[in-house]
């Protein structure tokens, strides 16, 4: 299991943060990812592993004014 913005969801071998966002579909297109707090680079997200037991947050950049 992981943990992704406090809801659990099943984890899978082999996920990625790629990969959990085609699941998740984030509603912003302005966002950045960390995995137990450390921010995953846009570039690596391809690559970077979701580990099981990880808590990951979806951080929206939402203009205000």
């Amino acid at each position: 299991m992981i943990t992704v913005d406090e809801i659990e969801m099943e984890w899978e071998e082999g996920m990625t943060v790629s990969s959990l966002l085609e699941i998740v579909k984030p509603d912003f297109p302005m966002f950045v990812v960390k995995i137990n707090g450390v921010m995953i680079s846009k570039r690596d997200h391809e690559t970077t592993p979701v580990p099981d037991g990880a808590e990951v947050r979806i951080v929206y950049m939402i203009a205000g004014g």
